[in-house]
């Protein structure tokens, strides 16, 4: 293995042309010099020099050693300036996973700061669902997944770090007309007979989320309809399908035929957490990602302290 540092001291004796004006720009001993071009030598398996009155002369095993050693502290000096540039937010790249729901509310403010705050970082965003993301996560294809937890279940020992961003309120979506729509206070129990709209089973916490909060006021839901798109969902409530519990990040947009209300006394949420691989590296550029996106959280505006009775 050639050492890189015997490699430095070859180039600067062939541009000096002599052991001791080498010795001076490199600040060493021209005792030292010669000592780093015989273990060189000893390492290559070949002379590279040769002595003459007016200095030394290049062999041709030196000649092609000096021609790579160019290309090497080059390619180290790029090397250098790459590093130098991801550890100050001027270059590398960042990718990011979320949820739909996710990509229409947080994201896109926390990515819109991002990039003023580190324009030469390369960053992507693709919509993936929560186990679609952890499996994204798992298998290197991501840096950060944005995903759902349904509190009841509690953390999973899964490999990865999780930072909290938000509890986000479950609310109940029912159709403009409904019996329940101006009541002054609403609890899930009241609507423990209607028909159910939900998310695909399997798919998504919030079907979990959805099930265990009904379990908790004492029925079972009877489920109408699946869909994992929650503007559709409302669409279904306005056309008198069902009911649905749906998140306020999900309620960015609200149709003029349905009605959003807090459930009084209760609270049912799903908690929304940035993901990364436990004991993974932690880049500059996933760090200020990950502090964005939970200021971004914390600042994303809350329907709550009395929720419109219609939009």
């Amino acid at each position: 293995m050639l050492d890189v540092r015997r490699l430095r001291v070859l180039k600067e004796v062939a541009v000096q042309g002599s052991f001791s004006a080498a010795a001076e720009s490199l600040d060493y001993t021209q005792s030292a010099v010669s000592q780093q071009i015989a273990a060189l030598e000893r390492e290559a398996g070949a002379r590279l020099l040769e002595r003459h009155p007016r200095g030394v002369r290049l062999t041709d095993a030196g000649r092609a050693l000096v021609a790579h050693t160019e290309v090497i502290l080059s390619r180290l000096a790029d090397a250098e300036a790459e590093l130098d540039a991801i550890a100050g937010l001027r270059g590398g790249r960042l990718r990011l996973v979320a949820f739909p729901t996710a990509g229409a509310s947080i994201l896109p403010e926390a990515i819109a700061r991002f990039r003023a705050e580190a324009p030469g970082v390369e960053l992507s965003l693709e919509p993936r669902e929560p186990d679609e993301g952890l499996a994204c996560l798992h298998a290197g294809e991501c840096d950060i997944a944005v995903t759902i937890r349904a509190p009841h279940r509690g953390t999973p020992d899964d490999g990865t770090m999780r930072r909290h961003l938000v509890d986000d309120a479950m609310c109940v979506c029912l159709p403009a007309g409904h019996r329940l729509a101006t009541a002054p206070t609403l609890r899930l129990a009241d609507l423990s007979d209607e028909a159910w709209l939900v998310g695909s089973t399997g798919r998504c916490p919030d079907t979990a989320v959805l099930l265990h909060a009904c379990q908790s006021a004492g029925f079972e839901p009877r489920i109408g309809f699946h869909s994992d798109d929650y503007l559709a969902m409302q669409g279904f409530v306005a056309a008198g399908v069902g009911v649905a519990l749906i998140p306020e990040l999900a309620l960015v947009t609200v149709r003029d035929d349905v009605v959003i209300r807090e459930l009084a006394g209760e609270n049912h949420h799903r908690v929304i957490e940035a993901a990364t691989l436990d004991g993974a590296y932690c880049s500059p550029a996933t760090q200020l990602m990950l502090d964005l996106l939970a200021d971004v959280s914390d600042a994303f505006p809350r329907r709550g302290g009395g929720l419109a009775l219609a939009s």
